[in-house]
């Protein structure tokens, strides 16, 4: 007689298995009640209870038939509850599985595979059961069951982990993603830079199988498209961009992307995104077309494989390294090509000093000479000889030597010979074609050559593959300047600061101002050495020059900080995601910048305050907080700011109050000191700053209603 616990279980195993047929049938038509979604939500908790229950229980029965367990009650009896409860809990967990996938976001193949392998484990493990018990029941059948359920078991958990956590989840950390990693200059800025941290941070909740938020991230026309909130970002201003609203929220705040408990974005990953959308959001630029200097370039290379290395491969000793060290001299440089390498390339200097012995010194290691720099050298025909017998040459400089186009059949026979450059040479077009001829070479500078366009013309089809450097051509377009450049060490100064500006552009004005306006060529300051200021000031800087266009306008600030607290402590403590280096972080001179996850700046959404000691009282007048706002990012001016000051702690009293004024959509992205002046001087020992954000976020912003925050990086004392 079986036990009612048994037999109830048996029942709703039962019951539960025709409701998941009735799920199936149903299909597309269901509609998943509001207030039965959290059962739904409830798969991926309860899932890993029938996973460890199931296979052990089929382990157990793969094994039941074996000599030592075939009469062991406790075991038969054991393995019969265990499968069963494996069972029911397989079924319950596909309802609720069924249930989840009818919430928008799930869709595609993998979601497909997935439910009908869950099926499978719970169809498979009940069909075990019911027939374990009858006469038809053999050894054969118990381990092609098990094997059956473990095997749908396994694959099931593999799609559900790839709907969860991303294609190659499970085998990810042991594959080799290097040949994936592409030299810089072929990398795309997307392809290569951003996609990678789609695919890896984001695509596991917004790809074709699971679209949370109506989201597909794995293509550009998706990603263009955006999701049920809009679109992801607007190109060239990052600062009203969804999608680097969602990644710098708090990881305590709902929509904050990617959710608590994925892995989340690094700093370097967020100001990539950031850089990428300020730039446009271009999908088709190379990382290479950006300029050297760029922020973005810069941290993408460092993403990147170098460039593929072209070094050859030389079938010739090295030279002796005494050869090697007794031809340097003051106007030889003889060196090797790179570490390791037989190769040597030689750069000759001096013109005073040259002959023809200074090449002819080099016999010892012609064979390992594989460049030489004859720039501005006073080299005649008949060098060209000497030259000729480094057989092994891959790169020649006769920029501006006294050689003719006569002497430059020397060179013929130097069949490795890949580059020769003759800028400032007079040649004709017959001249140099005495060089086409040499079948290894693929580069020749000939600019200031006397060569006309129709003589390169002609060069050019008598070796489509060789590349003529021809020099500057003026296409009559006027130029702009580079912006000016701060050459300061710091910006923060104790009692005067001597301003050093330049620009790489000779001759270029340098005009600036102090009064917020924009500079001009003719009324802003001309830049001299020896300005100096003894206030914090906002500098405005401009380049101007005859015959180009003025640079961009920049801008450097320039802070005055008289005093440095002996020691400072938060009294009501920024958020854990933002607090810096402790309390000191806003004192050690070292401003945040503009990426705001760097760990140099505290921030909150709640008052921020702080309190500082000085061993001997300072006569204080005013205190300056440098601050961010960054729309986009919830983050705003404080509302308010006070100062508190007194001979300590307990006898403080209020010395200034600055308001900030309610912000505007249009507000630009800043990092701004704000000045809190007192009436008159105050002698004080202890001082206590308090930064308290905007309560409310106006109705226009996405997080309206919530608090802001308010990020602080440094304060200045005066």
């Amino acid at each position: 007689m079986k036990s009612s616990h048994k037999g109830i279980a048996e029942g709703a195993l039962f019951a539960l298995n025709i409701f998941v047929i009735v799920l199936l049938i149903a299909g597309d038509s269901l509609v998943v009640p509001r207030w039965l979604q959290p059962v739904g939500r409830m798969h991926p908790l309860i899932l890993h209870f029938p996973i460890v229950i199931l296979m052990l229980a089929m382990v157990m029965e793969f094994f039941r038939y074996r000599e030592e367990f075939i009469n062991e009650k406790l075991y038969q009896t054991f393995t019969s509850y265990l499968l069963l409860l494996g069972a029911l809990l397989s079924s319950i967990t596909v309802i609720m599985g069924l249930f989840l996938s009818r919430e928008p976001g799930y869709e595609g193949d993998t979601l497909q595979w997935h439910k009908w392998f869950g099926v499978s484990v719970a169809f498979a493990g009940y069909g075990v059961y019911l027939i374990r018990h009858t006469s038809k029941y053999t050894v054969r059948l118990a381990k092609a069951g098990a094997v059956i359920t473990v095997f749908c078991l396994i694959i099931a958990g593999h799609l559900g982990g790839n709907l969860t956590h991303g294609q190659d989840f499970v085998l990810g950390p042991v594959m080799d993603n290097s040949k994936n990693t592409v030299p810089i200059d072929q990398a795309l800025v997307y392809n290569d830079v951003i996609r990678p941290i789609f695919e890896v941070k984001c695509q596991s909740c917004h790809n074709p199988d699971k679209m949370k938020g109506g989201l597909m991230l794995t293509d550009s026309a998706a990603i263009m498209k955006g999701g049920k909130n809009g679109k992801l970002f607007i190109a060239g201003d990052p600062a009203m961009s969804l999608l680097l609203q969602r990644v710098h929220l708090p990881e305590t705040e709902k929509k904050h992307m990617p959710p608590t408990g994925k892995t989340q974005l690094t700093d370097d990953e967020k100001m990539l995104l950031y850089l990428w959308i300020k730039s446009k959001a271009s999908f088709s630029k190379k990382v290479i077309d950006l300029p050297a200097a760029d922020s973005l370039r810069m941290i993408a290379a460092a993403r990147l494989k170098p460039a593929e290395s072209t070094e050859e491969e030389y079938d010739f000793s090295a030279a002796s390294e005494k050869d090697i060290q007794k031809l340097n001299n003051n106007y030889r440089a003889v060196y090797p090509l790179a570490n390791e390498s037989p190769a040597l390339a030689v750069n000759i200097y001096n013109k005073s000093t040259y002959n023809v012995k200074v090449l002819d010194e080099l016999s010892p290691v012609k064979k390992q000479v594989v460049s030489l720099d004859l720039n501005k050298m006073p080299v005649k025909d008949v060098d060209l000889k000497t030259i000729s017998k480094f057989e092994n040459l891959r790169r020649l400089n006769l920029n501006f030597s006294d050689v003719t186009g006569k002497g430059l059949k020397e060179l013929s026979g130097l069949k490795y010979l890949k580059s020769i450059s003759l800028a400032g040479v007079k040649l004709t077009a017959a001249e140099v074609k005495q060089l086409i001829a040499i079948k290894s070479l693929n580069e020749l500078a000939v600019w200031d050559s006397g060569l006309n366009p129709v003589d390169l013309q002609s060069l050019q089809k008598q070796n489509p593959k060789l590349r003529l450097l021809t020099g500057f051509k003026d296409d009559g377009k006027v130029m702009k300047l580079t912006s000016p450049q701060l050459k300061n060490a710091s910006v923060i100064f104790k009692q005067s600061y001597a301003l050093q500006l330049s620009n790489p552009i000779k001759g270029a004005d340098i005009r600036y101002t102090t009064d917020g306006s924009a500079p001009d060529s003719i009324k802003a300051i001309s830049f001299k050495p020896g300005v100096v200021f003894t206030q914090s000031t906002v500098i405005r800087a401009r380049a101007f020059k005859a015959g180009w266009l003025g640079s961009d306008t920049v801008q450097f600030n320039v802070y005055k900080c008289a005093y440095t607290p002996d020691s400072i402590s938060f009294i009501q403590y920024p958020d854990n995601k933002y607090k810096g280096d402790g309390a000191k972080t806003i004192i050690d001179k070292e401003l945040g910048g503009g990426n705001f996850g760097n760990g140099k700046w505290v921030a909150s959404q709640k008052d921020l305050a702080v309190i500082m000691w000085f061993n001997k009282p300072i006569d204080l007048q005013s205190v300056s907080l440098n601050v961010m706002r960054n729309i986009g990012s919830q983050i705003f001016l404080p509302a308010a700011v006070e100062v508190w000051g007194g001979a300590d702690q307990n006898h403080l009293k209020l010395l200034s109050t600055l308001k900030t004024g309610t912000p505007a959509k249009t507000d630009p992205f800043a990092l701004i000191p704000l000045e809190c002046k007192l009436k008159s001087a105050q002698q004080v020992s202890c001082i206590k700053l308090v930064a308290q954000p905007l309560k409310i976020v106006p109705d226009w912003h996405p997080a309206k209603g919530k608090p802001g925050w308010v990020f602080l990086d440094e304060v200045f004392l005066n």
